[in-house]
């Protein structure tokens, strides 16, 4: 259905000129003048998806015995709530109310968050470590349509993620048994496909023609390329 899924090829086009830590390496910089929402919607929805990994990490932090994890799990969620918090307080600069501009997207953005929800604390960890490189990376190359507005979500989005402490707590299940490795290869890779979903609903058509699939293909290709990065550093298969 959707071409850019499958396709792992890199075409020849301009470069990004916002990136996330070099995570999305040559991305091509596409027009999206013609795809991306307004701005009011793009700042509700990057505003209730830093929300969103604040509450799962919060949840995580609950169900986790060891206290050194707790606390690597505290600066992540620390992070997504002031990435949040910026991206309120802009809201609230530009003169909208925050509460209203997420509202619309909070029933379709918290079945996202259900949806993606691992039976096993681990997975919840995978969970977050990969939707929120994939749609932050997202959010990055659309923020170039937004002009002064999108250069200061893109700074917001570039600050530090803390997530790091995510792929050691990892690193170490799969270590202490290798039946992990091939448990956390398989979820990583079913939750590729309900996080470019939920990229892709946030573009202002809803349905993509021909032109249009053309024009978003690259930065899907590079979002899927950045994904197969942060999964071969864990040693997972993507």
């Amino acid at each position: 259905m959707f071409e850019w899924f499958r396709r792992r090829q890199r075409p020849v086009g301009r470069t990004l000129q916002l990136r996330s830590r070099g995570d999305l390496g040559e991305a091509m910089r596409v027009d999206f003048a013609e795809l991306a929402p307004d701005v009011e919607t793009f700042l509700g929805q990057a505003a209730y998806l830093q929300l969103g990994f604040f509450e799962t990490l919060s949840e995580l932090i609950a169900l986790t015995p060891e206290l050194a994890e707790k606390e690597s799990l505290s600066r992540a969620a620390g992070a997504a709530l002031i990435k949040h918090q910026e991206l309120v307080a802009l809201i609230r600069e530009r003169g909208a109310d925050p509460t209203q501009l997420m509202l619309p997207f909070r029933e379709s953005l918290d079945a996202f968050r259900r949806n993606t929800h691992g039976v096993r604390p681990q997975e919840t960890m995978l969970t977050v470590h990969i939707t929120a490189g994939l749609l932050d990376d997202f959010y990055l190359a659309l923020s170039s349509s937004y002009g002064d507005t999108g250069r200061r979500v893109a700074r917001i989005l570039q600050a530090d993620d803390d997530r790091q402490a995510i792929v050691d707590i990892l690193g170490a299940t799969i270590e202490s048994d290798e039946e992990w490795r091939w448990l956390l290869a398989l979820w990583g890779r079913r939750l590729v496909g309900d996080t470019l979903l939920v990229a892709r609903a946030a573009l202002r058509h809803g349905h993509l023609d021909r032109a249009d699939e053309a024009k978003v293909e690259p930065v899907f290709s590079e979002l899927m390329g950045a994904h197969s990065r942060r999964m071969d550093a864990m040693g997972l298969a993507a």
